[in-house]
């Protein structure tokens, strides 16, 4: 009689779902962490560089000035699907924020990691105040560490598996990250670095390694074709910001211990340890390429004088292999031991989680604006240590620049409105609105709507590349200007008014005027003496 038992070629663990062995808790940690963004996402107003994706995103070009395509993109989308309220806004930004904590203990399973290094990985990034700012904000800075991490993920597959087709998807993957920030070459040149440091160096002789450089050069490609048609005006931004000193540049003990404050004090040993991990432990060996990257970003960073957060997108990685090391430690075992062995150091685990949680709490308003302003303000007074400066000029400001430059755009825009009032409707067609930076345009062209205010003009950033727009300059309302200048440049200037001072903004009370019969030609003939790309 034939036996009716069925015997099966997979292995055990191949049914197992996709959230077994910890990944159930860790997408409850992201759900988590997503509802706490759309909560507190609308707490303040909309920040600065908000303006400008909004702004880039009503002219979808394969280039700005300032950055590329991808961003102004994906918000052009959001915005015609969700709205434009700050939770809508900052969907995009608190959904990828919320999927990296799902990315990074993806990357501590890959490492070997069991139920305690991928929980554990959650929580670092969780609570990490980089990551919780990614979540908050909309900006280039929301989507890198998923894309770096997205490489970081390919690299890791094609070494584990020793299956180099995954170069294909690196590649893929690093060219989006190039049409969301370029940076993300610094961290393709570190992989290049790894290996070529590591016996991976032989991939170089597989062709897929070069067909994912091909592909990414590919996505790329109408990106570069964009700044070399405009004569590289990111080039030539960097190097106008970099000639007028406007960052602050650290000494190396000062930029390494703010990489520890980006990710959360308290989590620096769980990096550090992944760091020494995938540089000198045996467990971690066909990664060690990933330390290599890794050290060859920071002294990229350091000597270019890049700000301390260009580094951030690069942790996860660190993160995830630290928590394997960790969990190692902790119980005593290698990962060859069966799982019911007894852990030697049991008892860390919940010391280390309730440590992390508990002083990731303390942290959170720092990134995300749990309190009023002035609350926030009493309480950075209890912090241990000064918040990060990363520009000369935001020093000034009671609140750090992230909440600062949340605050005044509407009493901007509502003293252009005023202006506006006065313009008879005969005159109105041909009277621009000209702005200083790209955040008093933004602002114009994104609040001035309610007000019926025209789009704005401005030789800051994509501004300029955007011309005139048809202005003879006869008329013109001119923001945060000097009378004298002005004066120069038009017979009649009429001051209308200082913008209502708001204490908690960066950009404090603007001038608004009315200039009227121009002493230049045209405003075409003009336009090229007003660009200001820094």
């Amino acid at each position: 009689m034939a036996s009716t038992h069925t015997t099966s070629f997979l292995p055990r663990n191949a049914h197992k779902s996709f959230f077994a062995g910890g990944m159930l808790i860790v997408a409850a940690i992201a759900l988590a962490k997503l509802l706490l963004h759309i909560y507190f996402n609308n707490r303040y107003g909309y920040f600065r560089d908000e303006f400008d994706y909004i702004s880039c995103g009503d002219h979808l070009a394969w280039g700005y000035v300032d950055q590329p395509p991808l961003i102004p993109f994906l918000i052009h989308i959001s915005r015609a699907v969700l709205g434009d309220s700050l939770r809508a806004i900052r969907f995009i930004p608190a959904l990828a924020s919320s999927l990296l904590v799902v990315q990074a203990a993806v990357l501590a399973r890959e490492f070997g990691g069991r139920r305690f290094a991928l929980l554990l990985t959650a929580i670092t990034i969780v609570i990490a105040p980089q990551y919780l700012s990614n979540g908050s904000l909309l900006g280039t800075n929301c989507l890198e560490p998923n894309l770096w991490m997205g490489c970081a993920y390919f690299a890791i597959l094609a070494i584990k598996r020793n299956n180099p087709r995954y170069w294909l998807w690196f590649g893929v993957v690093a060219g989006l990250g190039l049409q969301e920030k370029y940076s993300i070459a610094v961290f393709g040149f570190g992989i290049v670095v790894g290996l070529l440091l590591t016996p991976q160096r032989r991939i170089f002789l597989n062709p897929w390694i070069w067909m994912g450089g091909l592909a990414a050069f590919l996505i790329f490609l109408p990106n570069l074709l964009w700044n070399i048609h405009y004569h590289w005006p990111f080039v030539e931004l960097m190097h106008n910001i970099r000639a007028e000193g406007r960052d602050v540049i650290l000494p190396l003990p000062q930029y390494f211990f703010q990489q520890t404050l980006l990710v959360h004090p308290f989590a620096a040993p769980i990096w550090l340890a992944g760091l020494f991990g995938l540089l000198f432990s045996a467990r971690l060996k066909p990664y060690r390429f990933l330390g290599w990257c890794y050290l060859t970003c920071f002294t990229m960073f350091f000597v270019l004088h890049g700000k301390n957060y260009y580094l951030a997108p690069v942790y996860p990685m660190l993160l995830a292999a630290g928590a394997v090391v960790i969990e190692s430690f902790i119980e005593g075992r290698e990962s060859s031991v069966e799982q019911n062995s007894r852990p030697r150091h049991g008892w860390l685990k919940p010391v280390i989680v309730i440590l992390l949680l508990a002083s990731g709490a303390h942290l959170a308003p720092v990134a995300v604006p749990i309190f009023s302003p002035d609350k926030f303000i009493a309480y950075t007074k209890t912090l241990p240590m000064k918040l990060p400066v990363m520009e000369h000029s935001h020093a000034r400001a009671v609140l750090p620049q992230w909440y600062a430059d949340q605050f005044g755009w509407e009493e901007i825009v509502a003293e252009t409105a005023v202006a506006w009032d006065r313009i008879p409707l005969s005159d109105r067609k041909d009277c621009g609105i000209f702005a200083q930076d790209y955040g008093q345009a933004g602002a114009i062209d994104f609040l001035g709507r309610r007000y019926g205010l025209p789009r704005s003009l401005s030789g800051h950033q994509t501004w300029f590349l955007w011309g005139p727009r048809g202005y003879s300059g006869n008329c013109m309302i001119v923001l945060d200007d000097s009378r004298k200048r002005l004066e120069e440049l038009w017979e009649h200037v009429e001051y209308v008014g200082t913008s209502a001072d708001n204490p908690y903004a960066l950009e404090k009370q603007i001038d608004v005027f009315i200039c009227r019969n121009p002493k230049f030609a045209t405003l075409a003939e003009l336009w090229p003496q007003i660009k200001h790309w820094r």
